[in-house]
């Protein structure tokens, strides 16, 4: 029995530490793509136009909240909260919003995504074609909602963290990483 339970342990923490790596390897290639000047920030100008047509994708308003992304050794969170916890109208579009989007990325649906972003955004391919393998689930905040996506596939946890890093750079100011 002890070794069963071992074995068990052994096993759980070889596959975190490989979810480890995995989320280390993925910083160090963005990072390297960014020194080698394979990847550059997007220019003021094309935030702008992010912001703008941010309106057609999402029903709240950017000035009044905030896109959170935290990668994490499983996946990663993407969070929405308002900027003035007393908004409760946009917490409403919030929680709306996203609680619809989480229902069509468990289909392999990621097209308003694409449709700000373009179809050619990192990661989002492998996405739309393992959603299956992808546990997508939706939760309210006291201040907005989340969507958390979490896999055992070292691949889709890649393509993960690389559709974060490209939401992370188009959104600019609108957008942090925890």
């Amino acid at each position: 029995m002890e070794a069963k339970r071992s074995n068990s342990e052994l096993l759980k923490f070889l596959s975190r530490s490989r979810a480890k790596r995995a989320l280390i390897v993925t910083a160090c290639v963005l990072s390297s793509f960014y020194l080698a000047g394979c990847i550059t920030p997007p220019s003021p100008g094309h935030q702008d136009m992010i912001h703008q047509m941010g309106s057609q994708v999402m029903p709240f308003d950017l000035n009044k909240t905030q896109h959170i992304f935290q990668m994490t050794d499983n996946g990663g969170i993407q969070l929405v909260v308002v900027k003035d916890s007393k908004d409760t109208d946009q917490i409403s579009l919030i929680r709306q919003h996203l609680q619809h989007e989480a229902i069509r990325f468990q289909s392999g649906d990621f097209s308003d995504p694409t449709s700000l972003h373009g179809t050619s955004m990192p990661g989002i391919s492998e996405l739309s074609k393992g959603a299956a393998n992808i546990r997508i689930e939706y939760s309210e905040l006291p201040d907005g909602a989340q969507i958390a996506f979490m896999t055992d596939d070292i691949h889709l946890i890649t393509a993960i963290h690389r559709w974060f890093g490209a939401q992370l750079s188009d959104h600019g100011s609108d957008a942090t990483y925890r």
